[in-house]
C-alpha cells in the first residue's frame, strides 16, 4: 500500500525503530528535491498510514499541511543548519541531546526536536485507535492514575491547558507513568523521561479542522485515534 502522497505505508513501529528510520543516512534523493550527490543526513519518514486515514478526527488536508510542510520544513531546516558542523553525522536523538539548553544552538535544537517530536506524534495516532490500552499498559496506567479514564482526563487537561504551542505526553519516569507537557519544541527526551505517546497542540496540528476548539481536537484524538499499542511497545 501507499500513502496519498505516494510514499509506502509503514507498519506501527517502536520508538527505537522509528528513531533509526528518522536518522537514515543516504537515500534522501528518493524523497524529491535533494541532490543525490549531496544527500541530506536526515530524511522524512513515511507516514504509517494514508493521509486520509485519520479522518474525520484529522483531515487529509490537515495532514498534508502538517506533515508535508511543517514536519518537512523542520527537517529541511535541520539539514541546512547541521551541514558542515560537528552534528552533521549524528543521529537525530543525539543532536537533540547535544544542543538542548545551549543558547548558541537554539536553532539546531528547535528544528531537531520538532523533527523528532513530529515523527513520534504520527506514531502516537492510528486509524481506529482509542478504546482500551493493552493489558500490560492498562495495569501500569491504573497503578499510576487509578484508572484509564483518569489517565485520559489528565492527558486531555495537559494538552488543553498548555499555554500557546507545545505538546502533551504520556511518559515513563523510571518505571512510573506520568503526564507532562512541554512548550514549543521542548521534549521529555532531554529530561531523562521515556516518552510513550504524545499529542501535538501547536495550532497547525488542528486549526484547519477545529479552529480555536483545541479541546474538541484533543478529546477526539484520545477517544478515537490514540495509539495505545505504540505506547505499550515503548514501555520496553
Amino acid at each position: 500500500m501507499k500513502t496519498d502522497h505516494g510514499a509506502p505505508i509503514l507498519p506501527s513501529v517502536t520508538r527505537r525503530e522509528f528513531l533509526a528510520a528518522a536518522s537514515t543516512v543516504a537515500g534522501a534523493a528518493a524523497f524529491g528535491g535533494v541532490d543525490s550527490a549531496a544527500a541530506a543526513a536526515h530524511v522524512l519518514p513515511p507516514l504509517p498510514y494514508a493521509e486520509g486515514a485519520l479522518a474525520p478526527v484529522i483531515s487529509a488536508n490537515t495532514i498534508g499541511f502538517h506533515y508535508g510542510r511543517h514536519h518537512r520544513g523542520y527537517l529541511d531546516n535541520l539539514n541546512k543548519l547541521v551541514a558542515g558542523t560537528e552534528f552533521a553525522d549524528l543521529p537525530l536523538e543525539k543532536i537533540v541531546a547535544a544542543t538542548a539548553g545551549k543558547a548558541d544552538r537554539v536553532a539546531i535544537f528547535n528544528n531537531a526536536a520538532q523533527t523528532w517530536n513530529h515523527t513520534f506524534y504520527w506514531q502516537s495516532l492510528k486509524p481506529g485507535g482509542g478504546g482500551e490500552p493493552p493489558a500490560a499498559l492498562k495495569q501500569r496506567i491504573e497503578a499510576a492514575f487509578g484508572s484509564v479514564d483518569a489517565c485520559r482526563k489528565e492527558l486531555a487537561a495537559a494538552a488543553v491547558g498548555q499555554f500557546a504551542s507545545g505538546w502533551a505526553w504520556l511518559v515513563s519516569d523510571r518505571g512510573t507513568l506520568k503526564v507532562v507537557r512541554t512548550g514549543n519544541a521542548d521534549t521529555p527526551v532531554t529530561q531523562g523521561l521515556t516518552p510513550l505517546l504524545t499529542i501535538d497542540v501547536w495550532e497547525h496540528a488542528y486549526y484547519l479542522d477545529y479552529q480555536n476548539r483545541r479541546a474538541d481536537y484533543v478529546n477526539a484524538i484520545i477517544d478515537k485515534i490514540v495509539n495505545w499499542e505504540f505506547a505499550a511497545k515503548n514501555l520496553g
